[in-house]
């Protein structure tokens, strides 16, 4: 079967677990050379560079704080310089930070940060790579099913900065739609993951309101994202892909 990324270089920001981990490997599967950040989990990142080298392609872990603009804009530029240019990048990297408005106990601080990291670190990304990106690029954020509504209490900043990255997907695609480059976001539902696992305590009630009455899997939105990134995709632009087995049918 052909590799239809061979020879691209791909950037997954929070690549080292989770939807992350699973997208890098599946680019790399594609044939793409790959480089990961992370934020605090040196070894786990380490672990999926080598899987991902197993793979024949070339890969590298970078340590960056998604809420700091610097530091982001520092990240692209070096995996640039690095592989030497930037095909794909996949603003994978996020936190879910709830909190019910007027609840003194939310922690404000913490809801402050998740908007730098859902918002802040994707744009400071996004800017970055107009630098180094040309004709054929694609730029593909991790968004949420949530953008579209607030299901439960307490989501309403979460679901915010999930519609901010639509909202900047569709005004991308404006401004890069001149250099042949496509942005897209990809809008996962529930997916089996660490911080939101199959057997949780709320899955059952959550698994019941979508329309396939299960969780998906981090590979579900990874073939999503190798679609968006391949030459099958090269018509699609300032597009939201659901990958939420109906959550919002």
């Amino acid at each position: 079967m052909p590799k239809v990324l061979t020879g691209k270089v791909a950037l997954v920001t929070g690549g080292s677990r989770g939807i992350g981990e699973a997208i890098a490997r599946a680019l790399a599967d594609n044939g793409a050379d790959v480089a990961i950040s992370y934020a605090a989990s040196r070894e786990r990142a380490e672990a999926n560079v080598r899987e991902i080298e197993r793979k024949g392609v070339r890969a590298a872990a970078f340590k960056a704080d998604q809420a700091d603009p610097a530091e982001v804009e520092r990240l692209v530029k070096t995996v640039a310089e690095r592989f030497g240019r930037l095909d794909i990048l996949v603003n994978s990297a996020g936190v879910l930070v709830a909190g019910v408005v007027g609840d003194p106990s939310t922690d404000v601080a913490a809801l402050q940060r998740q908007f730098a990291i859902n918002v802040g670190g994707v744009a400071a990304a996004v800017h970055a790579a107009a630098s180094f990106m040309g004709e054929g690029g694609r730029i593909i954020s991790i968004g949420s099913c949530v953008a579209r509504r607030s299901p439960w209490p307490g989501v309403s900043d979460y679901s915010a900065t999930k519609a901010a990255v639509a909202a900047y997907t569709r005004g991308w695609a404006r401004d890069f739609g001149p250099k042949g480059i496509t942005v897209n976001v990809v809008q996962p539902g529930l997916i089996d993951t660490e911080l939101n696992p199959a057997n949780g305590p709320y899955a059952e009630a959550q698994k019941a309101q979508t329309a396939l009455g299960r969780y998906g899997k981090p590979e579900d939105v990874a073939a999503a994202v190798v679609f968006l990134a391949s030459p099958a995709a090269a018509f699609i632009t300032g597009a939201s892909l659901d990958v939420d087995g109906g959550f919002n049918a």
